[in-house]
């Protein structure tokens, strides 16, 4: 396994942080924050550079690209807190194709992220939280050759923009892994109420599904055969966000490694004093760790590596862990200014904080750790 990035996967972080720099600067996102807009112009930017793409297959109009660059640019991605629903679509909607869909739904579902750039989601918690197979409660009831959708969806990325939903849903009488099933289900089928969180910079949902009919061309896989299957595409999603969560926890340490050098007290730099230097030393360890561990969570996803599912929760643990330093340690760092609605401080932590919940947090993936290893 190559933990190295190669020379092509550096020159699309280089040329993916170029765009992003000039494309997506932090007064967008305050925008998108205070002023309740979505951000279009930079979903069309990214639409044209083929970004969403970048994993559909060529032969469905993509890049074909593999999943250590889809967590390249999603580390980018972190680092500028890009409010464009690229998480929703390349690690959700198209893994979910990608895992479970037919070549014809595929070509269908697929073509259109390539060709129209249409926004893709994906719907598997509820109001427990969990975003496995087991904790999946909407029911899909048989109706001749169709599906009857009953239940809602909770923490749904960017559902209220979304052109397409896949959503797990449970045949009767059935528990556990089995009995799942994947539907996709368009926009005008369901009700998306907006959830209202501590981070305003992405749009999250609650996709209310009553009594939605799913025709049978836009069910995915074997009906009640997709626990397994969607425990696989979580765990893309789960690394998808570990590594933008890296990047964000970058982005704070860069702010406050900036400010330190240049705020001055008693007639000298802050980042002179040695208690600074501890915090900022401790910041930059745990940065670099969790991204180490999400890259690692990365290549065993691309290279279908037997230590997979341990190596995704240590990602999702790591960078939780890392988050909660960076966070506390950064404002403590910057003083009362890191308090300001004013300063962008803020805004990243009101990111990483959300991300952190989502997907599983540390604790929870501690716990799958543990599991996994017999402990």
């Amino acid at each position: 396994m190559e933990l190295e990035l190669s020379d092509d996967q550096q020159a699309l972080q280089e040329s993916v942080r170029a765009v992003l720099e000039r494309e997506c600067p932090i007064s967008l996102v305050r925008s998108v924050v205070e002023e309740h807009k979505h951000a279009e112009e930079l979903w069309s930017r990214m639409v044209e550079l083929d970004w969403p793409a970048l994993a559909v297959p060529d032969e469905d109009g993509g890049l074909g690209l593999g999943f250590v660059e889809l967590a390249v640019v999603c580390e980018q991605l972190g680092r500028v807190l890009c409010p464009a629903p690229f998480l929703a679509t390349a690690t959700q909607f198209v893994p979910a194709l990608l895992a479970a869909g037919s070549a014809p739904q595929q070509h269908r579902f697929l073509g259109a992220v390539a060709r129209d750039g249409i926004v893709g989601t994906l719907a598997v918690a509820e109001a427990g939280g969990d975003f496995d197979a087991a904790g999946v409660s909407t029911t899909a009831t048989p109706d001749g050759e169709t599906f009857v959708l009953d239940g809602e969806k909770h923490f749904v990325f960017d559902a209220d923009v979304a052109t397409e939903v896949v959503v797990a849903a449970r045949l009767p009488r059935t528990a556990g892994d089995d009995g799942v099933a994947l539907f996709v289900v368009p926009r005008a089928a369901f009700d998306a109420e907006p959830m209202i969180g501590l981070d305003a910079s992405r749009s999250y949902a609650t996709v209310v599904l009553d009594a939605v009919r799913v025709e049978p061309d836009r069910v995915l896989g074997e009906p009640g055969a997709a626990g397994p299957v969607l425990d696989g595409i979580v765990q893309e999603a789960t690394v998808a966000l570990a590594t933008e969560m890296v990047g964000t926890c970058q982005a704070i340490f860069d702010i406050v490694h900036a400010y330190v050098q240049e705020r001055e007290q008693f007639g000298v730099k802050v980042g002179s004093f040695q208690a600074i230097k501890h915090k900022l030393a401790n910041m930059y360890v745990a940065v670099e760790s969790a991204r180490a561990t999400a890259y690692f969570a990365a290549a065993a996803i691309a290279e279908a590596d037997d230590r997979r599912d341990v190596a995704v929760a240590m990602a999702k643990a790591s960078v939780g862990d890392c988050q909660k330093l960076v966070t506390t340690e950064g404002i403590q760092c910057l003083g009362g200014i890191g308090y300001t609605w004013e300063h962008d401080m803020h805004l990243y932590v009101r990111r990483v904080k959300t991300d952190a919940q989502l997907l599983g947090t540390a604790h929870e993936h501690r716990r799958r750790i543990a599991a996994l290893l017999g402990l």
